[in-house]
Protein backbone atom coordinates (compact mmCIF):
# COMPACT_ATOMS: atom_id res chain seq x y z
CA UNK A 1 0.00 0.00 0.00
CA UNK A 2 2.94 2.84 1.10
CA UNK A 3 4.68 1.95 -2.72
CA UNK A 4 1.44 2.44 -3.98
CA UNK A 5 1.20 6.08 -2.55
CA UNK A 6 4.47 6.64 -3.45
CA UNK A 7 4.26 5.84 -6.66
CA UNK A 8 1.00 7.90 -7.28
CA UNK A 9 2.70 10.89 -6.82
CA UNK A 10 6.29 10.22 -8.06
CA UNK A 11 7.01 8.70 -11.84
CA UNK A 12 9.68 6.24 -10.41
CA UNK A 13 10.51 5.45 -6.66
CA UNK A 14 12.88 8.03 -5.56
CA UNK A 15 13.59 8.26 -2.24
CA UNK A 16 14.98 11.66 -2.31
CA UNK A 17 12.06 13.59 -4.15
CA UNK A 18 9.71 11.73 -2.00
CA UNK A 19 11.35 12.90 1.27
CA UNK A 20 8.24 14.71 2.52
CA UNK A 21 5.48 12.48 1.30
CA UNK A 22 7.82 9.91 3.17
CA UNK A 23 6.98 12.37 6.12
CA UNK A 24 3.62 12.62 5.30
CA UNK A 25 3.01 8.84 5.17
CA UNK A 26 5.43 7.90 8.45
CA UNK A 27 2.90 10.65 10.41
CA UNK A 28 -0.16 8.50 9.12
CA UNK A 29 0.74 5.52 10.20
CA UNK A 30 1.90 6.74 13.51
CA UNK A 31 -1.76 8.10 14.12
CA UNK A 32 -3.12 4.79 13.08
CA UNK A 33 -1.04 1.89 14.82
CA UNK A 34 0.15 2.03 18.35
CA UNK A 35 3.71 3.35 19.26
CA UNK A 36 5.11 -0.01 18.83
CA UNK A 37 4.38 -0.71 15.67
CA UNK A 38 4.71 2.66 14.29
CA UNK A 39 8.58 2.26 15.38
CA UNK A 40 8.61 -0.94 13.23
CA UNK A 41 8.88 -3.06 17.06
CA UNK A 42 6.41 -5.69 17.86
CA UNK A 43 3.58 -5.60 20.72
CA UNK A 44 4.74 -6.38 24.20
CA UNK A 45 3.91 -9.70 25.24
CA UNK A 46 3.23 -11.02 28.83
CA UNK A 47 6.53 -13.03 29.81
CA UNK A 48 6.56 -16.40 28.92
CA UNK A 49 6.68 -17.98 32.40
CA UNK A 50 2.86 -16.60 32.45
CA UNK A 51 1.64 -17.50 29.00
CA UNK A 52 -0.30 -20.89 29.43
CA UNK A 53 0.37 -23.20 26.46
CA UNK A 54 -2.84 -24.75 24.77
CA UNK A 55 -4.26 -27.61 25.23
CA UNK A 56 -4.67 -29.17 21.09
CA UNK A 57 -5.46 -32.88 21.11
CA UNK A 58 -9.54 -34.09 22.85
CA UNK A 59 -7.35 -36.68 24.18
CA UNK A 60 -6.06 -33.43 26.65
CA UNK A 61 -9.45 -32.33 27.13
CA UNK A 62 -11.23 -35.08 28.05
CA UNK A 63 -8.30 -35.80 30.56
CA UNK A 64 -9.19 -32.66 32.31
CA UNK A 65 -12.94 -33.48 32.39
CA UNK A 66 -11.80 -36.30 35.76
CA UNK A 67 -10.56 -32.92 37.28
CA UNK A 68 -12.71 -30.47 39.55
CA UNK A 69 -15.60 -28.48 37.95
CA UNK A 70 -15.99 -24.68 39.05
CA UNK A 71 -19.75 -23.51 37.67
CA UNK A 72 -20.70 -20.71 36.78
CA UNK A 73 -23.04 -18.32 35.31
CA UNK A 74 -20.88 -17.93 32.03
CA UNK A 75 -19.02 -20.54 31.87
CA UNK A 76 -18.00 -24.15 33.22
CA UNK A 77 -14.36 -24.08 34.02
CA UNK A 78 -12.69 -27.86 34.55
CA UNK A 79 -9.61 -27.77 36.18
CA UNK A 80 -7.12 -30.64 36.39
CA UNK A 81 -3.99 -31.00 38.60
CA UNK A 82 -0.94 -32.83 36.51
CA UNK A 83 1.24 -32.55 39.88
CA UNK A 84 4.41 -31.45 37.77
CA UNK A 85 5.91 -27.64 37.16
CA UNK A 86 5.41 -27.40 33.81
CA UNK A 87 3.51 -24.68 32.39
CA UNK A 88 -0.15 -24.21 32.55
CA UNK A 89 -2.57 -24.74 29.72
CA UNK A 90 -5.39 -23.85 28.64
CA UNK A 91 -8.45 -24.78 26.20
CA UNK A 92 -11.65 -23.51 25.10
CA UNK A 93 -14.77 -25.20 24.01
CA UNK A 94 -18.13 -23.85 22.75
CA UNK A 95 -20.79 -26.54 22.26
CA UNK A 96 -23.28 -26.35 19.40
CA UNK A 97 -26.32 -25.84 21.89
CA UNK A 98 -24.80 -22.33 22.50
CA UNK A 99 -25.70 -21.31 18.92
CA UNK A 100 -24.65 -21.60 15.10
CA UNK A 101 -21.11 -21.12 14.61
CA UNK A 102 -21.29 -17.45 14.34
CA UNK A 103 -22.05 -17.17 17.71
CA UNK A 104 -19.81 -20.05 19.17
CA UNK A 105 -17.03 -18.11 17.43
CA UNK A 106 -17.97 -14.91 19.30
CA UNK A 107 -17.94 -16.78 22.70
CA UNK A 108 -14.88 -18.38 21.82
CA UNK A 109 -12.71 -15.18 20.57
CA UNK A 110 -14.19 -13.11 23.85
CA UNK A 111 -13.21 -15.81 26.51
CA UNK A 112 -9.92 -16.34 24.56
CA UNK A 113 -9.34 -12.51 24.82
CA UNK A 114 -10.02 -12.46 28.79
CA UNK A 115 -8.41 -15.43 29.49
CA UNK A 116 -5.04 -13.84 27.49
CA UNK A 117 -4.85 -10.63 28.71
CA UNK A 118 -6.34 -11.13 32.51
CA UNK A 119 -6.54 -14.48 33.71
CA UNK A 120 -3.11 -15.53 32.36
CA UNK A 121 -1.13 -14.50 35.42
CA UNK A 122 -3.67 -16.39 37.57
CA UNK A 123 -2.64 -19.74 36.25
CA UNK A 124 -1.06 -22.21 38.36
CA UNK A 125 1.80 -23.65 37.11
CA UNK A 126 0.83 -27.69 36.34
CA UNK A 127 -2.36 -27.46 35.79
CA UNK A 128 -4.50 -27.65 32.72
CA UNK A 129 -7.80 -25.36 32.29
CA UNK A 130 -10.74 -26.14 30.51
CA UNK A 131 -13.28 -23.15 29.46
CA UNK A 132 -16.81 -24.39 28.40
CA UNK A 133 -17.96 -21.14 27.17
CA UNK A 134 -22.34 -19.98 27.04
CA UNK A 135 -24.28 -17.77 25.27
CA UNK A 136 -24.33 -15.42 28.51
CA UNK A 137 -20.74 -14.59 27.82
CA UNK A 138 -22.25 -12.80 25.00
CA UNK A 139 -24.53 -10.23 27.30
CA UNK A 140 -21.73 -9.92 29.98
CA UNK A 141 -19.70 -7.10 29.87
CA UNK A 142 -15.79 -7.55 28.84
CA UNK A 143 -14.57 -6.58 32.41
CA UNK A 144 -16.99 -8.82 34.55
CA UNK A 145 -16.85 -11.94 32.04
CA UNK A 146 -12.60 -11.38 32.93
CA UNK A 147 -13.43 -10.68 36.84
CA UNK A 148 -15.44 -13.80 36.61
CA UNK A 149 -13.02 -16.05 34.77
CA UNK A 150 -9.81 -14.26 36.79
CA UNK A 151 -12.47 -15.40 39.97
CA UNK A 152 -12.83 -19.13 39.18
CA UNK A 153 -9.16 -19.32 37.90
CA UNK A 154 -7.73 -18.55 41.46
CA UNK A 155 -10.65 -20.97 42.65
CA UNK A 156 -12.81 -18.27 44.59
CA UNK A 157 -16.23 -18.00 44.83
Amino acid sequence: MFASVVTAFAPAWQPLAAGPLLLLAATAVASVFPPELSQGGTPAQEPAAQRPERLKKRAQFLAVRRGEKRRGRLFLLEVLDRKDADPPRVGLTVTKKVGNAVVRNRVRRRLKEAARVHAAGDMTPGKDYVIVGRREVLGASFEDLAGELSRRIRGAR
